[in-house]
């Protein structure tokens, strides 16, 4: 056996000398992003770093509001805020739609490694021309991290609640003026990024017109804030899981209405009815109002300073801290599934504004599991 290899071992020790080296290849072992920054030689290479952003330019990259599917930044740590210490990655047609970030914001902050030639891109250092993408859970539908819902694991009713409290309460709070800016991310038409989707009305309207004037468009608790008299201030009536927003009239119809079939047409909302007791949105969204509804009754339990939010069978409920009917709710839910724009709603709340989720998007089927 030794006899057999001696001339290959000699013959790759003469093309080695005659400049014909024979290595491994460079993909093979994955280098960090401040190795791939230094080595822009035209080398392929496995880079394995943290999804930072997009690049637009040179020493730009957005975290939010991304342009497009065709690039992404990488750094050695999530937190990198830095242009000069991250890398350019240019995403091929092929990638696009599970590495993309418009598609999967969700991919922000996750460890990924890409595959490609070590070359400048936005006259930055950069990869391109990329043959492999692994990692980060990427795809049209991200979905949950896996790690994220962990505590609540095989639990189910009272107890899965109890678990999915305590995740879901560790947030960053907003202020009341700063909802503005989430609902201009967190609502964006994807058919238009300078226009929000209005929740009720379904209206897709500029993003600069958002105000208390007539055919403005405003901020709408889903859970109407009297219903537990919790106002504006930072808390449930700065979480974006359930601020909307919406047409000024039609928020004003809506009112503090609790949900129920029935009533009549709401004017300039199509789909919508009402009656003096209840409202109901469009169809395309009565399931994403209610698992807003049964967020709030999970995030608010009573224990931190706020009123304990509880759905119930009611309407007419006033300023107790109940929304009805939940068996009007539950059905919504079922029959209105969460689609894209709810999904990509929470991915962004998660990764950009509170850094938490609303768990009956991720798992709608545990809305039947604590309130059977």
């Amino acid at each position: 056996m030794q006899r057999s290899l001696r001339p290959v071992l000699i013959l790759t020790a003469v093309l080695a000398l005659l400049g014909f080296g024979i290595t491994p290849s460079t993909a093979a072992t994955p280098i960090t992003v401040a190795t791939a920054i230094g080595r822009q030689d035209g080398s392929t290479a496995s880079v394995t770093g943290y999804v930072v952003g997009q690049p637009t330019a040179t020493s730009t990259v957005v975290r939010s509001n991304f342009p497009n599917d065709y690039a992404l930044a990488l750094a050695d740590s999530a937190s990198q805020t830095s242009t000069g210490s991250m890398l350019y990655v240019q995403i091929p047609a092929t990638f696009r739609a599970s590495y993309g970030l418009q598609s999967n914001p969700g991919l922000m902050g996750k460890q990924i490694t890409v595959t490609g030639t070590l070359a400048a891109y936005f006259s930055h250092a950069g990869l391109k021309d990329a043959t492999a993408f692994t990692g980060g859970g990427g795809s049209t539908d991200p979905g949950d991290p896996s790690d994220y819902y962990a505590p609540a694991a095989g639990k189910t009713g009272a107890a899965l609640k109890a678990a999915l409290h305590t995740i879901i309460s560790d947030q960053t709070k907003l202020s009341y003026d700063q909802v503005w800016n989430a609902l201009k991310d967190t609502d964006q038409d994807p058919a238009n990024a300078n226009n929000v989707i209005l929740l009720y009305s379904g209206r897709s309207q500029s993003k600069s017109t958002n105000g208390g004037g007539v055919n403005d468009w405003n901020r709408e608790h889903v859970w109407a804030k009297s219903h537990g008299d919790f106002g504006t201030a930072t808390g449930p009536g700065t979480d974006i899981h359930h601020l909307r927003p919406e047409d000024v009239s039609v928020n004003s119809a809506r009112g503090n209405l609790d949900f129920d079939n029935g009533g009549t047409t709401v004017t300039e909302c199509p789909g919508c009815t009402a009656d003096g007791d209840s409202f109901a949105p469009r169809a395309a969204v009565r399931g994403d109002v209610a698992r807003m509804i049964l967020y709030m009754a999970v995030r608010y339990e009573g224990g931190d300073g706020w009123p304990n939010l509880e759905p119930n069978n009611s309407v007419n409920n006033g300023s107790a801290p109940y929304i009805g009917k939940l068996t009007v709710l539950k059905a919504w839910s079922a029959a209105d599934p969460p689609d894209a724009f709810e999904k990509r709603r929470n991915e962004v709340i998660y990764t950009t504004y509170q850094h938490n989720r609303n768990p009956f998007i991720d798992h709608p089927e545990w809305i039947t599991s604590i309130w059977p």
